[in-house]
C-alpha cells in the first residue's frame, strides 16, 4: 500500500462538503458557511451562491448549470445567476435533512440523506437513496440504506457505487439506462472505517473519505487497499480528482466537533495530493 502526504491549499472554511472539479476551478460547498465558493488551483476562493439552508451535495446538468443540495428544506437547487431556482423538493420523499449527491452526465442526480435527525441525537434510521430525473421529477432509487453517502459510477455509468456511512461499507448497484438500479451487493467492507465522501478515477478505483480514522483511501476493483492518505489529527469528510490533468487529490479535511461548526468556528480546510491514476474523463 503506498502512503501519500498531503499540502495545505486553502483553510478558514466551516465545514466542507461535495467537492467537484469543474470547467478548471474546485467547487465546494461550506454546509454551516452556508455558501457554495470556487477555488482555483493555487487555493484563491469566490462565493458563488448563499444557501441559507445549508448546502452539500454538489452536480451539474449537462448544459453546465450547477446543482446543489439544500439539506434543512430538503430541495435540490439551480444555481442562476448567483441565486438558487427550485430543481426538486425532495421532501416528500427524505426523512431527514438530504446530503450528498451525485449528477450523472445525462442530468441524473442521485441523492442521499440521513434518515433521521442527526443533530438532534435521534436514534439512526435507514433512508433512502433517491433519484431526481433532469425535469426534477423524483423516486426512490434504492431503499433502505444505512446512512447513503458519496456516490459515484463506476464502468462507464453501468455500476453505481454508495457509500454506506454507519454500515463501513461500500454497495455496488447494477445501473440502467434509464437510472435505475438493480443487483444490490457488497463492493467492498472497510472494516473500522466509515465512509463519507467517494470519488472515482479513471481505472474505476475509488478514493474514499474515511471520516472516524483521518485518512483518505484507495480502493482497487478487487476491493484491495491501493493507496493512503492519513491526515493526522483531522477528519477526512470528502475528496475530489482534478486539476490540470486529473492527477491532483482535493481532500476536504475538518477538526473540531458538531458543537464548533454550529457557532461558526473555521476548523475546516482543503488540502492536495498528487496521485497517479488521473480522475475520469482525463
Amino acid at each position: 500500500m503506498k502512503e501519500h502526504q498531503t499540502a495545505p491549499l486553502a483553510d478558514g472554511f466551516v465545514f466542507l462538503e461535495g467537492p467537484r472539479w469543474h470547467r478548471g476551478a474546485l467547487w465546494v460547498s461550506d454546509m454551516w458557511g452556508h455558501e457554495v465558493l470556487r477555488l482555483s488551483q493555487d487555493g484563491a476562493r469566490e462565493t458563488v451562491c448563499a444557501v441559507p439552508n445549508r448546502p452539500s451535495g454538489l452536480g451539474f446538468l449537462p448544459d453546465g448549470t450547477p446543482l446543489v443540495v439544500s439539506m434543512a428544506d430538503r430541495r435540490v437547487m439551480r444555481i442562476e445567476g448567483g441565486a438558487l431556482a427550485l430543481h426538486a423538493d425532495l421532501s416528500a420523499l427524505a426523512s431527514g435533512d438530504c446530503n450528498d449527491m451525485w449528477v450523472d452526465p445525462q442530468g441524473r442526480a442521485y441523492v442521499g440523506h440521513f434518515g433521521y435527525d442527526l443533530f438532534s441525537g435521534a436514534p439512526p434510521a435507514k433512508a433512502d437513496l433517491i433519484l431526481v430525473e433532469p425535469d426534477g421529477s423524483a423516486r426512490v432509487a434504492a431503499p433502505q440504506m444505512d446512512f447513503p453517502n458519496g456516490t459515484a459510477l463506476l464502468e462507464e455509468g453501468r455500476l453505481l457505487v454508495v457509500a454506506e456511512t454507519w454500515a463501513q461499507r461500500l454497495i455496488a448497484f447494477d445501473r440502467d439506462a434509464d437510472g435505475s438500479l438493480s443487483g444490490r451487493r457488497l463492493y467492498a467492507g472497510l472494516k473500522d472505517r466509515s465512509p463519507d465522501g467517494i470519488c472515482a478515477d479513471a481505472e474505476d478505483g475509488l478514493w474514499v473519505a474515511c471520516y472516524d480514522t483521518n485518512e483518505f483511501i484507495r480502493v482497487g476493483k478487487d476491493g484491495q487497499i491501493t493507496d493512503r492518505v492519513a491526515v493526522g489529527e483531522r477528519n477526512a469528510v470528502a475528496c475530489a480528482l482534478g486539476g490540470e490533468d486529473g492527477r491532483t487529490l482535493f481532500c476536504c479535511t475538518f477538526v473540531g466537533d458538531y458543537a464548533g461548526v454550529t457557532s461558526g468556528s473555521r476548523g475546516a480546510a482543503v488540502e492536495t495530493v498528487r496521485v497517479e491514476v488521473p480522475g475520469q474523463g482525463f
